[in-house]
């Protein structure tokens, strides 16, 4: 295990202003998004999806990082550079998704991740293609019944494994424990679900040994059920997030980098910036790991023509520089309705 080569990449990915782009979609996920704007998923338009968003003018100025699907490792731009390789050029970091999708846990509604059966072979092969950290979610259901302590614990010991697994390959982990928005739950069950899961999931990465220091958290925000009646507004949701984070997360981590999880773009940044106005000292960078919440607008924007290319790299720019200027408590809800041009002197 090279410490040096752990801190270095932590160095490039906990920028203020800056967060991780997940864009680690599966073929099957891809397919959904290119199928909301008409567009048939195949290995070639899932490259021109990815182009578009990576190879976006000003990108490294608002992410560090990029999470990627296998797949896209040996796909190229239409500069014939592979994506990890632009990546680097222009000081953004590699990663990579290693977990292998869920499977139903004891035959219940909850499940566990797949992928732990090899991992270590598959991250020295990810190495070559200069990834230099990785991502593994657990997802935790919120019924009348769920999450029971047994998922809970199996979640936690298997994130444990793989992040100590990434650590001794020279790899950064990313530990995504999400705790769903489906479902009519209140924001206080959310809140005592989402704090037991992290107090599971830091007594376990303490027990394997994991270095906390080069280690990021990619968690939900505590927030009310999506079909939940009086959903809880932005204070709220800010206040209720930083109380668990606070409680259950220790305060090495350098950076929690929040997943978007069924939010809308605007919610999701909205969360984020109020999150920096509550005036309180936080001991670790607060920032963003968003998938559509970033991709959305510059996938609609495109709708898969050549001629809105350059439309639907703004979208995904302006996007990006919102939720940059939500790290630093900058964001208004009035910059929804600006241009990028505005939105870049700011």
């Amino acid at each position: 295990m090279s410490m040096e080569e752990l801190k270095s990449t932590i160095k490039g990915m906990v920028v203020v202003g800056k967060g991780i782009l997940a864009a680690d979609e599966s073929a099957k996920t891809a397919a959904k998004r290119l199928a909301s704007i008409n567009v048939e998923s195949t290995e070639e338009t899932r490259r021109q999806y990815r182009n578009l968003i990576l190879t976006a003018p000003g990108i490294e100025n608002y992410i560090c990082g990029v999470i990627l699907f296998e797949e896209t490792l040996s796909q190229k731009t239409d500069n014939g550079i592979l994506f990890p390789e632009h990546l680097s050029n222009i000081g953004v970091v590699p990663g990579i998704k290693v977990d292998e999708g869920l499977a139903e846990f004891e035959g219940s509604v909850e499940q566990y991740t797949k992928g732990l059966d090899g991992l270590g072979e598959r991250l020295e092969k990810y190495k070559k293609f200069g990834c230099r950290f990785a991502k593994w979610r657990a997802v935790y259901h919120i019924t009348e019944n769920t999450p029971t302590e047994m998922a809970i614990k199996r979640n936690a010991q298997d994130l444990a494994k793989y992040a100590k697994i990434c650590q001794q390959h020279g790899i950064v982990p990313i530990v995504e424990p999400e705790v769903l928005i489906d479902g009519t739950h209140s924001i206080d069950t959310c809140h005592k679900v989402t704090e037991k899961v992290l107090n599971e999931v830091f007594a376990e990465l303490k027990k394997q040994d994991v270095m906390l220091e080069c280690t990021i958290l990619k968690p939900s925000m505590v927030i009310s059920g999506k079909e939940a009646g009086n959903r809880a507004n932005v204070d709220e949701v800010a206040k209720r997030t930083m109380k668990v984070l606070k409680a259950a997360v220790p305060s090495q981590l350098p950076s929690i980098n929040f997943l978007s999880g069924g939010q809308t773009p605007q919610e999701a940044t909205a969360h984020l910036n109020r999150m920096h106005t509550l005036g309180e000292h936080l001991p670790w960078y607060v920032s963003f790991s968003y998938a559509r919440a970033l991709q959305d607008p510059a996938l609609k924007a495109w709708k898969g023509k050549e001629e809105n290319f350059n439309a639907g790299q703004q979208a995904f720019i302006k996007r990006a520089k919102l939720n940059s200027l939500a790290t630093m408590g900058k964001y208004t809800e009035d910059m929804e309705n600006q241009d990028l041009d505005m939105l870049i002197v700011q």
